[in-house]
């Protein structure tokens, strides 16, 4: 039945197969749904903490796809049983009531849902008092998929509201010094209900007066972990403090500088930690990487705030944060460099050329990062540094830049580099052509045979990848990385209208590169608006290309739908003007 309810749900989204949808998970709900509820009261006895599948789960899990696919049509079929059996003596079937009515909180409207929430929302509170702990597990999760499925100011209701957010932060606070397992769905709750306030607009949201006891309780949690050795607890904690700091607004800066030194120092003193066995260096290397990661969060936020007495305090820490950083590179773990590398990403978008100082110590773990073929996803992060340190250094980074270009061309043709690293590569090129403009002359011949290779493997990936998401996926994010380097080419070039001329050759084939892109149903929206972009360049700053463009009149039909597309629309246009000016001079 849940293999069933995957198949049409797949089938009910894609609005061409819908037609072909039997209903089959429909036509048995009324059967088979009271069949399901019966199987959520054989929970096990104990809380299982290991991901034990018995037949509670197993019910609970098709109940979930089940309400994915009929939607509405679910909630009368269980809300009934939720009603009857929530407020019963017998703990299985407290427990079995709550899982119901959280499986269905995806797939039915808000609007629906709503006042069913409304309506058990203060039960759900006082349950996470019960006295059993699997009706507190499941209740926490509950409450959770309540904040991640009806909780959001894109939503036209609010659930949780000024009314009850102050109880459910206090019972959530509470129920966070609990046992292990009740703390992790705490902190999923945490999670999702600050995601509900990402877009909340101003300098401050309803969170905000609740920020710095829910980060004192997530960082104390984390903390226990150390000593409990729940590493699944400190995953829960740290990714829950990430999403608060991530979703805090403008009042809470000076708390979160703040956490800049209570974080440092709790990473200088894993750094510090016994190592003795295996488990100890994982373990050191897992606490390392969560720390960096809040420094990356904290960094980030504190650097978007528009205020410089806040970037002023930020940069006082810069010396401390960088020599820690480059302690934390000699460890050579990649879960750690990873995070490492995203938050001196952070410290380089935030301090621009004053990072400079640093860039001599710091080269060498960048050309380990560019060679470390091994562990792909520390080399993906290294190239996304060198783009970032691109655009905070300009010019500055042409003393490094033989060396970075010779990596980098050596990782494209290395075979045994995982592909996905390749994209970033590419789009590596128009970011340094960006940075150093006419000094990249002497990369040019070697950046564009790559670019044109990628080009022709691209359309070749095209022809074959037919229905092959994976594939598809792929060749969008290498033509990305190939627009992206050539829009970067004729940036970087466009003020040097000799050097200008070594494209010329090329611009046929870009065009023609684009016009494959044009034909492929399955190009992202995010090629498209490359393509639009690539296609202005080339007639903007190349001489004498509109023989080329006359010849490919693919353009007009491409950018008049672009037109039509109101992200896109004054893009296409000025591509489009320029386009006819260029053509109108050949002729």
């Amino acid at each position: 039945w849940c293999t069933i309810a995957e198949e049409e749900m797949c089938l009910l989204d894609d609005d061409t197969e819908a037609h072909s949808c039997h209903n089959f998970i429909k036509n048995a709900a009324p059967h088979l749904i009271p069949v399901l509820l019966g199987t959520l009261t054989k929970q096990e006895e104990e809380l299982q903490d290991d991901g034990t599948w018995d037949i509670a789960s197993a019910g609970g899990t098709c109940l979930g796809l089940i309400a994915n696919t009929i939607q509405d049509d679910v909630v009368a079929l269980v809300w009934p049983y939720v009603q009857e059996n929530i407020g019963k003596a017998d703990w299985r079937f407290r427990e079995s009531a709550t899982m119901a009515f959280g499986a269905i909180l995806e797939g039915p409207s808000g609007e629906l849902l709503k006042p069913l929430v409304d309506m058990a929302f203060q039960f759900l509170l006082n349950a996470m008092n019960d006295e059993n702990m699997c009706v507190r597990d499941t209740t926490a999760w509950t409450i959770g998929r309540i904040c991640a499925e009806l909780h959001g100011i894109h939503l036209n209701f609010a659930v949780i509201n000024t009314t009850n957010l102050p109880q459910l932060v206090a019972v959530m606070l509470q129920s966070i010094e609990g046992e292990p397992v009740i703390a992790e769905k705490v902190c999923y709750v945490l999670h999702n209900l600050a995601n509900g306030y990402e877009d909340y607009e101003g300098d401050t949201s309803p969170l905000s007066p609740f920020f710095q006891p829910i980060v004192t309780a997530l960082l104390e949690v984390a903390n226990k972990s150390m000593v409990n050795q729940s590493t699944k607890l400190r995953y829960h904690a740290y990714e829950a403090l990430n999403e608060v700091l991530s979703c805090s607004k403008k009042d809470t800066a000076t708390l979160l500088l703040q956490l800049i030194p209570l974080i440092i120092t709790k990473l200088q003193e894993t750094l510090s930690m016994p190592v003795q066995s295996a488990e100890d260096r994982e373990k050191q290397n897992e606490v390392q990487g969560h720390l960096c990661s809040v420094l990356q969060v904290v960094i980030q936020k504190l650097s978007s705030i528009d205020n410089n007495a806040t970037k002023h305090s930020l940069m006082a820490f810069s010396d401390q944060l960088m020599t820690l950083f480059l302690q934390v590179f000699a460890c050579r773990s990649a879960t750690v460099l990873e995070e490492a590398l995203l938050a001196v990403g952070a410290l380089v978008n935030a301090m621009g050329t004053d990072f400079l100082k640093y860039m001599d110590a710091f080269f060498p773990y960048i050309e380990t990062g560019l060679q470390n073929f091994a562990e792909y996803q520390v080399c993906t992060e290294t190239v996304e540094l060198v783009g970032d340190l691109c655009r905070a250094l300009g010019p500055y980074i042409a003393k490094y830049c033989d060396k970075i270009m010779f990596f980098l061309l050596n990782d494209l043709q290395a075979q045994n580099l995982h592909r996905s690293v390749k994209p970033s590569i590419l789009s590596c090129f128009g970011d340094i052509a960006l940075a150093i403009e006419g000094q990249f002359q002497k990369y040019a011949p070697y950046a564009l045979t790559m670019l044109e290779s990628a080009s022709a493997l691209s359309i070749q990936t095209q022809q074959v990848a037919a229905e092959d998401d994976d594939m598809i996926d792929y060749n969008n994010s290498l033509r990305n990385g190939i627009l992206e380097a050539y829009s970067g080419l004729f940036q970087g070039f466009k003020n040097s209208k000799q050097q200008l001329q070594a494209f010329h050759d090329n611009a046929r084939q870009i065009i023609a590169f684009i016009e494959s892109i044009y034909m492929d149903p399955n190009r992202a929206d995010s090629v498209t608006k490359n393509a639009v972009w690539v296609l202005g360049d080339v007639a903007d700053t190349l001489e004498n290309v509109g023989p080329f463009f006359a010849e490919k009149p693919f353009y007009r039909k491409f950018l008049t739908e672009c037109k039509n597309d109101t992200s896109l629309s004054d893009t296409a246009q000025w591509a489009l003007e320029r386009i006819t000016l260029r053509i109108s001079k050949n002729w």
